[in-house]
């Protein structure tokens, strides 16, 4: 229940609850200092890392909204480009391969997949014949090139080629 005297308030889509949370933060790599590395800091010193539940609300803001790195509000996630370096980080570790298998496994146990029956198969290039059947691009119908000549005026260029101003014509 909420302070308001009602249901719980429905979360968001790029809000991260605590049953979601409690599932995705096994997959998250703890961050550790090499050993095996100077470092010209000491220990404590910079910024405090983010919190990793933060980070990743931040990313499924990005992923559900469609937005861009840079437009992340600020007051809520700080530095997009932080968000965006241990979004690298986690896909590189393959926390979201993981995260999706988990997903495809809870959903198999769930619903059910007709694993036999699964294909997929996509091309990325453009279609060969695409011009013929769509017609020319309309954004070049204002190019020189494919203008046609004005009914009744000059011609492009000047019968004479060049003339002496100072001699009448």
């Amino acid at each position: 229940m909420t302070a308001c005297g009602g249901k719980m308030a429905k979360a968001t889509a790029w809000e991260v609850t605590d049953e979601f949370w409690k599932r995705v933060e096994p997959l998250i790599p703890l961050r550790q200092r090499a050993a095996d590395q100077t470092y010209s800091r000491k220990t404590g010193g910079g910024r405090k890392p983010k919190d990793p539940r933060l980070v990743f609300e931040g990313i499924v803001y990005v992923l559900r909204t469609g937005c861009q790195w840079k437009a992340l509000p600020a007051e809520r996630y700080g530095s997009a480009s932080a968000i965006h370096a241990r979004f690298l980080e986690w896909e590189k570790a393959g926390v979201f391969e993981a995260l999706w298998k988990l997903g495809l496994a809870e959903y198999d146990e769930f619903e059910g997949i007709a694993w036999r029956w699964q294909s997929i198969d996509g091309a990325m290039m453009k279609a060969p014949l695409a011009q013929q059947s769509v017609g020319p691009n309309p954004t070049d119908r204002g190019k020189k090139w494919e203008q046609t000549p004005f009914a009744g005026g000059r011609s492009w260029r000047p019968v004479v080629a060049r003339r002496d101003r100072s001699k009448p014509a």
